[in-house]
């Protein structure tokens, strides 16, 4: 045998009653550094930086303080541990983690799928970013600049040569934009008795305000980071960055403009020889650092910064409501605060950050059926452009659901 090959007697033990037995290679050499993997966890902070962090949270900071950020740290953190789980399998296999379910029972994929879809079907993120530019430009129906966003949602997913790159320069690009923005907010409005109010995070923990709606709370503790189906695309999206035994994987390109990659296989597994455990425990320490130094970390930045600059803003005025129209109070007050180029700005910066949410949930959404449909039930079609045209159609199909 010769150094590094799996031995002859390894059995992969993963059940193989309704999808195909997965193939023994070797685990692939990690990077020399984290760097080089660095995405993922970006793109879903990035993606999940939407309502919850531009609406909510700051809505009960204007209204209670800082005494249930706790429950924000909390859910992100949570989130990691079920992140990183999901991770392990495609790490190991290749495969995603829904994938991994339909191997116990053949539908457990779509019925996931399908859930995901219909969590997802109404527009909210493209029309609260149509809405901020109403704001911004001083006019104009949410609804059909609504309907346009998604149409160039549709579009931009369908013409990437490689869609998970295309999302993911997007997503770099709003977290970059948010980060300098917060940088001048805590410059020129954030007070420093908000930050004062930070301590409350530690010392306020468990408790629960009285004074705001229990569902709004419990809305917000869900809207905190990802969730639901984005945590679950965290198999695809490491995957598509070449993670693991992901690299034998290929990635989902587009059915126009993107080059034909050899047909998908079901997924891989690796045999522990001490080779591929080394290499293992290195993928494994880089998967984890990744999701801490970029979905956790940036999540619970964003979310404080959110908190703060509406504490320092808006907090005890009459009338607010936790919808967008909140936004349009803040922005007024940041103008009022800071000069009349503050309010717009923070208006453009949303309406583009709700934007790119709405790309990544259209992405998401398509990107896990067509997955689950090309693995589950057309495996006879040839090659990832297969799996490229079903994700294309989707996002199309998701794209106009949301506009009707």
């Amino acid at each position: 045998m010769t150094a590094g090959a799996p031995p002859q007697d390894f059995t992969p033990t993963l059940p193989s009653k309704h999808l195909p037995e997965v193939e023994v290679r070797e685990l692939p050499e990690p990077p020399r550094s984290i760097w080089k993997i660095i995405g993922p966890g970006v793109v879903g902070a990035g993606v999940g930086l939407a309502s919850g962090e531009f609406i909510l949270w700051p809505y009960i900071s204007s209204q209670v303080g800082l005494v249930f950020l706790w429950a924000a740290f909390v859910g992100v953190l949570i989130q990691f541990f079920l992140n990183m789980e999901i991770e392990r399998y495609t790490l190991a296999t290749g495969e995603t983690a829904l994938t991994g379910f339909s191997r116990y029972w053949k539908h457990w994929g779509l019925f996931f799928a399908v859930l995901i879809y219909f969590a997802n079907l109404w527009p909210g993120w493209a029309t609260s970013s149509a809405t901020l530019m109403t704001y911004l430009f001083g006019g104009g129906d949410p609804v059909v600049i609504a309907i346009a966003i998604l149409l160039l949602v549709g579009a931009a997913l369908t013409l990437a040569p490689v869609v998970y790159d295309a999302l993911e320069r997007v997503i770099f690009l709003k977290v970059a934009v948010i980060v300098i923005f917060f940088v001048v907010a805590a410059i020129t409005v954030i007070s420093g008795e908000a930050v004062g109010e930070l301590p409350e995070v530690v010392t306020s923990f468990g408790q629960f305000p009285g004074s705001i709606d229990f569902a709004v709370l419990l809305g917000a503790l869900a809207f905190a980071g990802a969730g639901g189906g984005q945590n679950l695309c965290q198999s695809n999206w490491i995957r598509d960055k070449r993670y693991g035994m992901g690299r034998y994987v290929p990635r989902l390109v587009s059915p126009i403009t993107g080059e034909e990659e050899a047909e998908a296989g079901t997924g891989y597994a690796f045999a522990p020889t001490e080779q591929n455990m080394t290499r293992w425990r290195a993928w494994w320490k880089f998967a984890n650092l990744e999701q801490l130094c970029t979905f956790v970390a940036i999540t619970i930045i964003t979310i404080t910064a959110t908190s703060l600059l509406a504490y320092s803003t808006v907090f005890g005025q009459d009338g607010l409501t936790d919808d967008i129209s909140f936004l349009q109070v803040e922005g007024d007050r940041l103008s009022d605060l800071a000069g009349g180029w503050m309010g717009p700005l923070f208006w453009g910066i949303g309406a583009f950050s709700l934007l790119a949410a709405s790309m990544g949930i259209v992405d998401y959404t398509s990107r896990v059926a067509a997955d689950i449909l090309k693995v589950n039930y057309f495996r006879e079609a040839r090659s990832a452009r297969a799996s490229s045209t079903s994700a294309s159609s989707g996002a199309w199909s998701s794209s106009a659901a949301r506009s009707c």
